[in-house]
């Protein structure tokens, strides 16, 4: 059956079917041996021979849904030019190639979701969709109402003023506080540009939550897989009917419930945070 380029290339887990757009526009794609560079271009995987950068299309047939917790100090790609160290060298034990859904920068650690099934990753990454993420932020010195109202209201960028947000004091210390921000925006370096924004200076930035995903009991550098429901609920797909066969894991989702966008205080689990935190609970 004829698809679009685009399409076929994501579905086999190479990228995204917006970075397989650019595959295609830049020449790296081609069908039966002839670059193809336009958009819109079908071939039948089934038929044909496509190639990207000169390798032969692989369609996989088993997809993988990934969470992992990203330490800080890993690169969110595939590749690095200066050689630093990938988030998919944490997934040796994986037995096919998958690759990240959005990206953490580099000092940014928490939830990170990794797949092979383009489909869903573009689902996910879709503007329309609005996935809320949350981070917990450790910022330096003592955080004011005042810098949160802002954050929540939403803070002029150089590239445009940003959504409304829910952002809470989290936990107050000596000389570091902690702020909760939730965002459905992907814009890149958002929450450290929001913190700036607002004259706070970010010490560590963890995302703890993607949709209805938290990191639960998963350790930093470490990963599961997602459960088929998992799967299904955060691209708001409807459940299928209970099936007899084993999940690939047994962790339940956590659904987050709904929130108002406004400031307000709240205490949350301590090992969300992680790292060594003092000051008393707000």
């Amino acid at each position: 059956m004829l698809e679009r380029l685009q399409k076929i290339i994501s579905a086999a887990g190479i990228t995204s079917r917006r970075a397989s757009e650019a595959l295609i526009t830049n020449g790296q794609v081609a069908v039966n041996g002839v670059v193809v560079t336009e958009l819109g271009s079908k071939a039948d995987p089934s038929t044909d021979t496509i190639t990207v950068d000169g390798k032969a299309l692989k369609i996989n047939a088993q997809r993988i849904y990934i969470l992992l917790n990203k330490p800080p100090g890993y690169i969110t790609a595939l590749k690095d030019g200066q050689g630093r160290p990938l988030v998919t060298d944490l997934l040796k034990d994986v037995p096919d190639r998958v690759y990240p859904v959005g990206r953490l920068d580099y000092n940014t650690e928490g939830l990170l979701l990794l797949t092979n099934d383009g489909e869903w990753a573009n689902r996910l990454m879709h503007p329309r969709h609005e996935i809320e993420k949350e981070y917990h932020v450790r910022v330096r010195g003592k955080v004011i109402d005042q810098q949160l109202k802002r954050m929540a209201e939403g803070v002029e960028l150089e590239d445009g003023m940003t959504a409304p947000a829910v952002v809470n004091l989290v936990k107050s210390g000596e000389q570091n506080d902690w702020i909760s921000v939730a965002i459905h925006e992907g814009r890149n370096r958002q929450v450290r540009r929001m913190c700036e924004a607002v004259s706070l200076s970010v010490v560590r930035l963890k995302r703890i939550r993607y949709g209805t995903l938290d990191l639960g009991t998963v350790r930093s550098g470490h990963f599961r897989y997602l459960t088929e429901t998992e799967v299904r609920a955060l691209s708001g797909e409807p459940a299928r009917p209970p099936s007899t066969s084993k999940p690939t894991s047994t962790a339940k989702p956590t659904s987050a419930a709904n929130q108002k966008h406004e400031v307000r205080k709240k205490s949350t689990r301590p090992e969300q945070l992680g790292g060594n935190i003092s000051g008393r609970r707000k």
